[in-house]
């Protein structure tokens, strides 16, 4: 009797945007983010733009998706793990919420947990032993970051112009934005949330930058 071959699973319209929005997600990124950070109309990986006016599926081209791996460092492994579950690495990371993170005693000289006050959370990881989360408890930031949200930030991450970053200056504040340009005398950012506009740090009064690589909303 003839074996039966089960016939290969095809790749859906869903998986593929799907993997999309968690590659967007894993930058700290929303979907016309990283449209724009890859160099293309901001609203080509919008929702509504997934279905044409008569009701058929529109996939994302070759191209662009190559092009939003580009931008956002990650390679076609990564987004085949995106289009299955979902399920990159797990890690437990240190866990603290923004406001309290700007207390002293929380950081070393590196930008590094340190202290006491941490709690575990399991995120995604970011290939960071360094790697913690900054939970979000008001809604200053919105609508970028809302109350609850968490932040998976990265001390060892590279970082380029566009990222979005925390700064964590001399004085204890932590500014949430995303960096315009950076220099050896200071750090342009765009300030998230309604007070939007741009905000100059002089270097010699930041303690520490890191890249945020993932939010959790």
């Amino acid at each position: 009797m003839a074996r039966q071959v089960k016939p290969p699973r095809l790749l859906t319209h869903e998986q593929i945007w799907t993997a999309m929005d968690r590659l967007a997600a894993r930058a700290g990124l929303s979907a016309s983010g990283l449209a724009r950070r890859a160099g293309l109309d901001p609203t080509t990986f919008n929702k509504s733009k997934r279905i044409t006016a008569d009701g058929r599926e529109r996939w994302p081209s070759t191209e662009s998706v190559a092009k939003a791996l580009a931008a956002t460092e990650s390679s076609v492994e990564t987004f085949v793990q995106l289009i299955g579950d979902g399920a990159w690495p797990a890690a437990s990371v240190p866990l603290m919420g923004l406001a309290q993170a700007t207390q002293h005693g929380h950081f070393d000289e590196h930008g590094h947990p340190a202290g006491k006050g941490w709690h575990e959370v399991a995120l995604p990881s970011a290939d960071d032993e360094h790697a913690f989360a900054l939970e979000i408890s008001s809604d200053a930031l919105a609508p970028a970051y809302r109350d609850g949200d968490v932040l998976l930030v990265s001390p060892m991450a590279a970082i380029r112009r566009g990222d979005r970053v925390a700064v964590k200056r001399h004085e204890g504040e932590i500014v949430i934005g995303e960096l315009k340009r950076r220099t050896a005398k200071a750090l342009e950012l765009a300030l998230l949330g309604p007070a939007q506009g741009e905000q100059t740090l002089a270097t010699a009064d930041v303690e520490w930058i890191a890249r945020i690589v993932w939010v959790r909303q």
